[in-house]
């Protein structure tokens, strides 16, 4: 396992992913009223949060894990100091 892995709790994310050679990465974030509620992907595509998780599960998203807070699945940046992953630092696009 990665040592930046090996630092992290182990129940931080439900599912990490290991992304297939064709897996996207997300580029933007989607937000109705400040509230992130999809993701644009490197390929073009615009993808609710329900289908990014679930595009995560089936290892079609690179560079992100699933985690969940009171019950609702969400997408997070896994950490990555080469690059300074956070995907708050995504450009937004507006719904």
């Amino acid at each position: 396992m990665n040592q930046i892995y090996q630092n992290l709790p182990p129940n931080i994310n439900q599912y990490t992913p290991t992304p297939d050679a064709s897996a996207l990465e997300i580029v933007g974030l989607i937000k109705k009223s400040g509230k992130i509620t999809g993701y644009q992907l490197s390929n073009g595509m615009k993808v609710t949060k329900a289908q990014g998780v679930e595009l995560a599960k089936q290892n079609k998203i690179r560079g992100v894990a699933v985690a969940v807070n009171q019950g609702t699945e969400y997408l997070r940046a896994l950490p990555d100091p080469a690059h300074g992953t956070n995907l708050s630092n995504l450009p937004s696009i507006s719904e």
